[in-house]
């Protein structure tokens, strides 16, 4: 996939969370989402109360890309250079190892935890192709 106004190709697609992955991470991050304190839009796309929801499965399987998701405390090198600050977002990995946030905090947010408008946001923004079912 080849980036808009560029001739370097999109390798993969990294989604981050903004919480950490370890389980006294994942304690804290669903404690204080519970209570109001803690948020990730990305978290709240992907993930219902406490596992991934159905309709992410089903549009994560329709992507042309690979996209991962990843906590803060799982990013490599290049992701978290890019990302770092920026979180929750998603990082464009390149074929030439660089990476970029394509889609930031706030574009999350205007997805309001719905899978199949993110899945719309990545096909505008980065032109991932998909069919929906």
């Amino acid at each position: 996939m080849t980036e808009p106004g560029s001739s370097r190709l999109v390798k993969k697609l990294v989604g981050i969370y903004d919480a950490k992955g370890s389980l006294p991470g994942e304690l804290a991050y669903w404690i204080g989402a519970r209570f109001g304190v803690r948020h990730c839009a990305l978290c709240e796309i992907t993930h219902g109360l406490v596992r991934p929801k159905e309709e992410w499965r089903r549009q994560l399987e329709n992507l042309e890309v690979d996209f991962t998701a990843v906590h803060l405390d799982e990013r490599d090198p290049a992701v978290e250079a890019a990302s770092r600050g920026k979180e929750p977002c998603v990082v464009a990995v390149m074929d030439d190892g660089s990476a970029e946030v394509v889609i930031d905090r706030e574009q999350l947010e205007s997805c309001e935890g719905d899978p199949g408008r993110f899945a719309e946001l990545l096909k505008d923004l980065v032109g991932v192709r998909q069919t929906f079912s």
